[in-house]
């Protein structure tokens, strides 16, 4: 589903306007096209905002996954424990950009029934815009725990005075229309609709919402009925589902699709490959498993002369090391400047690529959701409900043995502390690079561990030092400036 940049940019400024615009309501909401146009204003919203360029990505620099020498939108502050209330950065941008998708989709929510139009088309076009809602939603609660919830169309007179919701109606919200979403949306769509959301990723982000909140029963029967649907799969090649020239494969429940020229993604290929910017750390690299499924410091097969042998496959179709075929010749320092590691996994870049890939021309997708993460999903609140069972052992191993990956099964008689630190650890392997981690320490409980341990290079060289305050850091700052504007929003605490 690829909309011209031409067409988004109209629809933006039909859309994101507050009410005293010159565009009137009463001409606007006339036909079916005028609501799939404004539902392709909130659909843009992700790609050319919330996962344009490194900011998705940005997520991940705040784990101990990947460092950014830049310090872009603040995250240096944020994971050195610097971040003040005056500190604007990656807070204050997730905040004015989800509250500008979430007026898109309160828009569309309450005019389209003005339209005289095919109920089926009105059903499921609101079933869309409330998953993005929620999916708004439930970024914003995360990491603010309670914000304003607004659920008309803009209204800067009334809506500027709000003050915040608590977590908890927040969620009651977000829950309500991921299940409204779910019961409205089809399981597939044709080929020339791809891209938007379906059934199945509403169930999936539903999961997600309630692993969030350790509801574990409610995520093992959500996870069910997405493996009941029979659409989704492993993709047998690893780092070959993010490519373009896979779009849209079986395992790729949601993502926020790109086609070049008329839209970009900001470009993946130079950010994670030639600039370096989103660096992976000596931590995640000692953190890849031998071939054997052993760790680096139980396994025979390691040997610290040559540390990038023999490792689990998944790490050649990630990482980008010193001294591997690259662009038709060997990564060297001036590749890898930062910590002498880089991602291949979200580029088209590979070991013959010569030059570089046209500047603006970067059209991967970034993918939301996959099937491997359900598995995960389903093995983890299994694992909480019922302790280690086979349908445990199954649905990880699953993904452990995807035909490019071919990682031995777990062993047998893991105790349910050892098959919980064996699903962590899998999740931060599979998922590497895709910023799911920064969501899974926080659940866990052990960002506060993890974030309070330097960075180090290839060299073991210590490049950062960081600090993750467990009595404020786990909520971000609410921006200062909207603070400012509408004194009824009170600070979180510690800022």
């Amino acid at each position: 589903m690829i909309f011209s940049a031409l067409f988004l940019t109209n629809c933006s400024k039909q859309l994101d306007t507050n009410p005293t615009n010159s565009y009137s309501q009463d001409t606007y909401w006339t036909t079916s096209q005028s609501a799939l146009d404004a539902l392709s204003g909130c659909y843009n919203l992700l790609s050319t905002e919330m996962f344009t360029g490194k900011r998705e990505f940005l997520l991940e620099n705040l784990t101990p996954n990947s460092y950014d020498y830049t310090g872009d939108e603040a995250q240096t502050e944020f994971v050195m424990g610097a971040q003040t209330a005056t500190t604007l950065g990656i807070n204050s941008r997730t905040w004015t950009v989800s509250y500008r998708g979430i007026g898109r989709c309160n828009t569309l929510l309450d005019n389209i029934d003005k339209i005289d139009m095919d109920k089926d088309l009105s059903s499921r076009i609101i079933g869309e815009a409330k998953f993005l809602r929620a999916f708004l939603y439930q970024r914003l609660n995360i990491v603010f725990h309670g914000v304003p919830l607004i659920l008309h169309e803009p209204d800067i007179k009334a809506d500027s005075k709000l003050p915040r919701n608590t977590y908890e109606e927040v969620l009651t919200q977000i829950l309500k229309d991921l299940d409204d979403a779910i019961a409205a949306l089809p399981v597939t769509y044709p080929k020339s609709d791809g891209g938007r959301v379906t059934k199945g990723a509403a169930l999936a982000m539903k999961a997600r919402v309630l692993l969030q909140e350790k509801k574990y029963p409610e995520v093992v029967n959500l996870c069910k009925e997405i493996l009941g649907l029979n659409v989704y799969d492993l993709f047998p090649n690893y780092g070959g589902m993010f490519k373009k020239a896979n779009e849209g494969n079986k395992e790729i429940i949601f993502d926020v699709r790109y086609k070049a020229p008329d839209l970009v993604n900001g470009d993946y290929n130079i950010i994670m490959a030639q600039y370096n910017t989103i660096a992976p750390t000596k931590n995640l690299i000692d953190a890849y498993e031998m071939k054997d499924g052993l760790s680096i410091n139980e396994s025979p097969l390691y040997d610290p002369a040559h540390p990038y042998e023999n490792r689990d496959p998944r790490f050649y179709q990630t990482i980008i090391y010193l001294g591997m075929p690259w662009r038709n010749r060997t990564a060297t320092t001036a590749d890898l400047h930062e910590t002498g590691f880089g991602y291949w996994k979200f580029t088209e870049y590979n070991a013959t690529t010569q030059g570089t890939i046209p500047a603006n021309q970067s059209d991967d997708n970034f993918v939301v959701i996959r099937f491997a993460d359900v598995l995960l999903m389903y093995a983890e609140a299994l694992n909480e409900v019922s302790g280690p069972t086979q349908d445990v052992y199954s649905s990880i191993n699953r993904v452990r043995q995807r035909p490019s990956v071919d990682m031995p099964p777990l062993p047998g008689g893991l105790s349910q502390e050892e098959m919980r630190e064996s699903i962590r650890h899998e999740r931060r392997i599979e998922l590497a690079g895709e910023s799911r981690y920064f969501f899974d320490i926080r659940r866990w409980g052990t960002i506060d561990v993890v974030m309070n341990q330097p960075v180090y290079n290839y060299k073991n060289d210590v490049i950062q030092n960081r600090s993750f305050n467990p009595n404020r850091d786990y909520y971000w700052p609410i921006p200062f400036t909207e603070i400012d504007l509408n004194p009824n929003l009170n600070q979180n605490s510690g800022y």
